[in-house]
């Protein structure tokens, strides 16, 4: 090997570490943070904590999550996934009470987080709103409606001895050795994987996100799919809500908007995954467990609620900028 040749490789070694980063930074995030409190607790790394991340942590995380990188993937966001979430856990619990089949039920609470969906389409699309307003207004309103259906925010519980064996199954139930939410939430990741690589409306969502103006100008309805997607975010949503409810046997009002912050946190880290900074599954699923995982460790280390919240967030802002910082290093930004 020449000098020129050796010198010419050690001044892009700081490019290749960048690009590398850039890259992989979020799986080298989740490593560090995992031995980071496998060092701090002793209980972090047992097979019972792990499972506890999965299922407790996880699950609907990781659902409410990829119905929010539809939105983000095109070019919007939708701060109402919690709404969808609640709507369809209050008609779900209300018609379980009022004695209907569990599986009429399951229907009914999907049709409603679809209904929460269909309503930020007609805003988005039919009218031109723009889907942080749209979204926005839907939160305010949807929180509104619940606390009229049940006189001021009051929960509406399900009796101990009348819950349906489905009901449980669909909270507390296994499938092939998996727990139900786990294993809806396996089945919605590959959905969303394919969706996005293996079909046009997937690829034409992604590319709306992108270019808007040159997809309307390659004639391809773009109000169409963004209805299209507003509406598949809130059955997503829906989904969440149903587990959510099967699992405490109870709707709590607005209990879905917990879950929106961390959503948006996951998906906008997941983006650190692509070298282009563009919403993809497998990044929101990463953020996903970063985040579990963070969220189980400092419970582990009996830090207050609070600073868990800022722990999570400092985390958030870090991996952001510090992908932000090397992606524009490593000339992708």
């Amino acid at each position: 090997m020449s000098l020129l040749t050796s010198t010419s490789a050690f001044t892009d070694l700081p490019r290749l570490i960048a690009a590398g980063v850039v890259r992989y930074g979020l799986i080298l995030a989740l490593v560090a943070v995992s031995a980071i409190f496998s060092a701090a607790t002793p209980t972090f790394l047992t097979l019972a904590n792990l499972q506890s991340i999965l299922v407790n942590n996880f699950t609907l995380l990781a659902i409410v999550s990829i119905a929010m990188t539809f939105a983000v993937s095109s070019g919007g966001i939708d701060l109402s996934v919690g709404t969808a979430m609640d709507f369809a856990s209050f008609a779900f619990v209300s018609l379980v009470l009022a004695g209907q089949p569990v599986a009429i039920a399951a229907l009914a609470g999907l049709a409603a987080g679809a209904l929460v969906g269909a309503f930020n389409a007609l805003l988005i699309s039919g009218i031109g709103v723009s889907p942080f307003l749209a979204t926005l207004g839907t939160l305010f309103i949807g929180r509104s409606v619940q606390q009229l259906l049940t006189n001021g925010g009051n929960p509406v519980y399900l009796p101990p001895s009348g819950v349906p064996e489905a009901f449980r199954f669909l909270g507390h139930g296994t499938i092939a050795g998996l727990p139900v939410p786990l294993a809806a939430a396996i089945l919605i990741i590959a959905a969303a994987a394919v969706v996005f690589a293996r079909t046009r409306f997937g690829r034409v969502i992604l590319s709306i996100g992108i270019q808007p103006a040159v997809v309307r100008y390659s004639g391809i309805g773009t109000s169409t799919h963004i209805a299209a997607t507003f509406v598949i975010v809130g059955l997503i949503a829906a989904v969440a809500g149903l587990i959510l409810t099967a699992t405490v046997t109870v709707y709590i009002p607005s209990s879905g908007n917990a879950f929106l912050l961390n959503a948006i946190g996951a998906t906008f880290i997941g983006t650190t995954l692509s070298p282009f900074g563009r919403p993809n599954v497998g990044g929101t699923v990463l953020g996903v467990l970063l985040l579990s995982i963070v969220a189980n460790g400092l419970l582990l280390t009996d830090l207050n609620f609070y600073w868990q919240q800022v722990g999570t967030g400092t985390l958030i802002f870090a991996v952001l900028a510090l992908s932000f910082i090397n992606r524009k290093a490593a000339g992708y930004a």
